[in-house]
C-alpha cells in the first residue's frame, strides 16, 4: 500500500473507498422542530468535492506549497474542508486558540506573519479597526461569509465555478504541514511546527491504541481532532458548542449529538466530561453506543473515570487518558479501568497521577531538574526509576522546533550526537517499577522552599481528599524563586455554601489533613478562591502563575 506523504491523501483514499459514506455530520441547533435537532452532513465524496473546489480557489489566488494560511473559522463543514484544501495545496494552516484573549492572539499573529487570512467577518472587522499591524504581512483576505469591508474575498467566491478535481501536492514527511499554537498556560503561546510525518505517525498511534476505525462514529470536541477521524475514515459528528469553553458546554447538546447519531467514540477535556457526566448521572442517562472516551489536557480524576465506567457507559466501554502536549502527542496512554484497579489509591495518597505506558514509537527518560538550557544529551542526565525529574521524549511524533523562536527551542530541545534530539516536556514525573510513567506537575509550578521541593500534583492530592474541596492549587510566594513559602489555595465545592462548615473550620480540617502527610506537613497557609483561572483549550489546566500573584497580594493584605 502506498505511504501517504501528504495527510490530505487520506481523504483522497477514503473518498475512493467509501464515496457515499457520511464523512461529517453537523448538528444545527438552529433547526429544532418538536424538540428534534436537525443535522446536515457531507459524504466523503461531498467533502472531497468541496475540498477540491476550495483548493482550486486557493491556488487561483496564489497559494502554493509553503504559503502560511491563518485560519479563524468556526468548527463546521467548511472548517474541515478548508484545512484539507490547504493541506492539498501544500500550504501551511496556522491555528491559534481565539479564547486566549485578543491582545495575546494578535501578538501570535504578528509573530507568525501569515500570507493569507481566512476568518469570520468579526475577525476581519477587528483586524481593520484595531489590529492592522498584526496583519501587515497578509496579502489576501478571505471571509467565511459576505462582508462589506473592502478588499475581502468571500468563501462563496473562492469556490464559485471551481473544478471539483484537484491533484494533491506531493510532500515529504519532513515538509511543514501546520503551525499549531500552544495555549500559553505556562507562558506566552508558541507556534509548534508540525510536519506531515508527525501527523501520519499520530494517525497510526490513534488507530492502534484506541482502536478508532472506519466503522466508528466520532464526536471530537476539539476541532483539530476531527481531521484525524476523517483521515481514518470514521464519520465525524461536530457538536454544537463553543470549543474555547468546554467546561461550560450545554450537556443536553452533547447528549443529543451522541444519541441521535449513535456515536461510538469521543475526545474531550476532563472539564467537558465532568459537566456531561454529572448531568447524565442526575438524570439517569446512559450511552448505549459510546464505547470509547478519550480525555486529555489535564489529569483526569478517578471519580470521573468511575462515574463514566460504572454509571453512564456500557460494560464493554472504556475511558482513555492519552498523555502528551502540543509538541508531542501522544507519548503514553492509560485506561480508566487501569486507573481504578491499580493507581487511584496511590494518587490519592500523593504519589502523582499515573499516565500509563509509553507508546512503542517513542523513548521516554526522566532527567535531572534544571531551569537551564541543556545543549547536548548525555546519559548522565538520566535518573533511576522512582526518582522525580523532568520528562524527556524522543520519537517520530515529537515536533522539532517552535516557529521562529530559536531561544525557546533551545530551552525545550536537547541535541544528540547523532543529530537527533530530545524534547523536554516541562513536566515532572518518574517511572515506577512496572514501567509506568507518573506525572507530578509542571516544572515551572514546583515550589522550592528552603529545605524541600513541593510538586503540585502530589501535594494537592492531600487536600483534594476533603469532600468540600473541588480542586486545589499549590503556589509559592516570596521574591526568591529558590526559597519560597508554600501556600495552598482552595476552590471549594459548590455545596460548601450550603454546608454547616465555616471557612475557619474548613481551614483547620485542611491543615489537619496536611499534618498527616510528609508531603504537606510544613504547609501553614490556606487561602480560598471562588473560581480558579484555567486554560482556554481544555478549561482544566490551572493558571497557577496568576494564582501565585493573587496569593502574594492576599498574604500581604492579611499581615
Amino acid at each position: 500500500m502506498k505511504i501517504f506523504c501528504n495527510i490530505a491523501s487520506h481523504l483522497d483514499y477514503r473518498t475512493k473507498m467509501t464515496p457515499s459514506k457520511k464523512a461529517v455530520i453537523f448538528s444545527n441547533s438552529g433547526l429544532i422542530r418538536k424538540n428534534k435537532i436537525f443535522y446536515t452532513h457531507l459524504t466523503f465524496q461531498d467533502l472531497q468535492n468541496k475540498t477540491n473546489q476550495f483548493a482550486n480557489g486557493l491556488k487561483d489566488i496564489g497559494i502554493e506549497k509553503g504559503t502560511k494560511v491563518l485560519l479563524m473559522v468556526k468548527p463546521g463543514l467548511d472548517f474541515i474542508a478548508l484545512v484539507f484544501a490547504i493541506f492539498k495545496t501544500g500550504a501551511v494552516p496556522i491555528l491559534i486558540d481565539p479564547g486566549m484573549g485578543l491582545k495575546k492572539l494578535f501578538k501570535c499573529i504578528e509573530e507568525v506573519k501569515p500570507d493569507i487570512f481566512i476568518g469570520i467577518p468579526l475577525a476581519h472587522y477587528l483586524r481593520q479597526v484595531y489590529y492592522r499591524a498584526a496583519f501587515k504581512s497578509v496579502k489576501k483576505h478571505i471571509s467565511t461569509s459576505q462582508t462589506y469591508l473592502p478588499g475581502i474575498i468571500s468563501m462563496a467566491q473562492l469556490r464559485a465555478e471551481k473544478n471539483s478535481e484537484f491533484t494533491t501536492v506531493e510532500t515529504s514527511p519532513e515538509d511543514v504541514a501546520a503551525i499549531l499554537f500552544t495555549t500559553g498556560s505556562t507562558g506566552p503561546a508558541k507556534g509548534v511546527v508540525y510536519t506531515h510525518g508527525i501527523f501520519l505517525t499520530q494517525i497510526e498511534i490513534i488507530k492502534r491504541e484506541y482502536n478508532i476505525t472506519e466503522n466508528d462514529i466520532d464526536l471530537p470536541t476539539f476541532p483539530l481532532f476531527a481531521l484525524f477521524s476523517v483521515a481514518i475514515g470514521a464519520t465525524v459528528v461536530i457538536p454544537d458548542m463553543n470549543p474555547t469553553q468546554p467546561a461550560k458546554v450545554n450537556p443536553k447538546k452533547i447528549i443529543s449529538a451522541i444519541k441521535d447519531n449513535a456515536v461510538t467514540s469521543s475526545f474531550g477535556s476532563p472539564a467537558l466530561w465532568k459537566t456531561v457526566s454529572e448531568f447524565c448521572s442526575q438524570h439517569n442517562i446512559k450511552f448505549l453506543t459510546l464505547t470509547k472516551i478519550l480525555m486529555a489536557g489535564a489529569p483526569v480524576p478517578a471519580k470521573l473515570h468511575h462515574l463514566l465506567l460504572h454509571k453512564i457507559l456500557t460494560k464493554n466501554a472504556e475511558t482513555y487518558t492519552p498523555y502528551g502536549a502540543t509538541e508531542s502527542l501522544p507519548i503514553a496512554t492509560f485506561t480508566g479501568s487501569q486507573v481504578l484497579s491499580s493507581t487511584a489509591e496511590k494518587t490519592g495518597m500523593g504519589e502523582g497521577v499515573c499516565v500509563g505506558y509509553p507508546v512503542k514509537e517513542c523513548e521516554i527518560k526522566i532527567i535531572k531538574i534544571t531551569d537551564d538550557i541543556i545543549e547536548m544529551w548525555d546519559d548522565s542526565l538520566v535518573l533511576s526509576d522512582g526518582a522525580i525529574g523532568e520528562i524527556a521524549v524522543k520519537g517520530p511524533m515529537v515536533t522539532k522546533e517552535y516557529y521562529k523562536l530559536p531561544e525557546k527551542t533551545r530551552h525545550a530541545k536537547i541535541t544528540t550526537v547523532s543529530k537527533g534530539f530530545w524534547h523536554r516536556m516541562g513536566d515532572l514525573g518518574y517511572f515506577d517499577d512496572k514501567g509506568r510513567l507518573w506525572f507530578c506537575g509542571r516544572k515551572t509550578h514546583r515550589v522550592v522552599a528552603k529545605n524541600k521541593t513541593y510538586y503540585t500534583v502530589k501535594s494537592e492530592a492531600i487536600f483534594n481528599q476533603h469532600p468540600m474541596v473541588f480542586r486545589s492549587a499549590l503556589v509559592g510566594i516570596g521574591e526568591d524563586r529558590y526559597n519560597q513559602t508554600p501556600v495552598i489555595i482552595i476552590e471549594p465545592e459548590v455545596t460548601f455554601s450550603q454546608s454547616s462548615l465555616t471557612l475557619k473550620q474548613l481551614t483547620e480540617e485542611l491543615l489537619t489533613l496536611a499534618q498527616k502527610s510528609h508531603l504537606t506537613s510544613e504547609i501553614r497557609t490556606v487561602l480560598f478562591h471562588r473560581s480558579f483561572p484555567v486554560d482556554i483549550r481544555h478549561n482544566a489546566k490551572i493558571f497557577r502563575e496568576k494564582l501565585a500573584i493573587w496569593a502574594e497580594k492576599k498574604n500581604f493584605q492579611n499581615k
